[in-house]
C-alpha cells in the first residue's frame, strides 16, 4: 500500500482491530512506522528500520495464511492487514 493509502486508515474498523494494551493496536502503529519508511530514501535506511521492514513481513506472511472464507471486504482480518500495509484485495 501507499503512503496515502496507509493514512486513510484513521477509521474506527481500522482502530478496533489488533493486539492492543488499550491504546493504540500493534498494527495501526506499525502503519504510522510504515509511512515514515515510505518517505526515507532505501540509502538512508538504517537497522531499526529493515528490523521493522523484516517484522512486517513475517506478520503479513503468517496472518494471510489465516484467510477467511467468503467476501473479506469488511473483515477484521483486511483491515488488520491494511494496517500493516498489505490489502489483500489488491492482490
Amino acid at each position: 500500500m501507499t503512503a496515502g493509502q496507509l493514512k486513510k486508515l484513521d477509521t474506527d474498523d481500522s482502530k478496533s482491530v489488533g493486539q492492543s494494551d488499550g491504546g493504540e493496536s500493534v498494527g495501526h502503529a506499525s502503519g504510522r512506522h510504515i509511512i515514515e519508511l515510505l518517505h526515507i530514501k532505501k540509502a538512508d535506511l538504517n537497522h531499526d528500520d529493515l528490523a521493522h521492514m523484516r517484522k512486517v513481513t513475517g506478520y503479513v506472511h503468517r496472518h494471510i495464511k489465516q484467510r477467511p472464507s467468503g467476501d473479506i471486504t469488511d473483515t477484521r482480518w483486511r483491515y488488520s492487514l491494511m494496517n500493516w500495509g498489505h490489502d489483500p484485495k489488491n492482490t
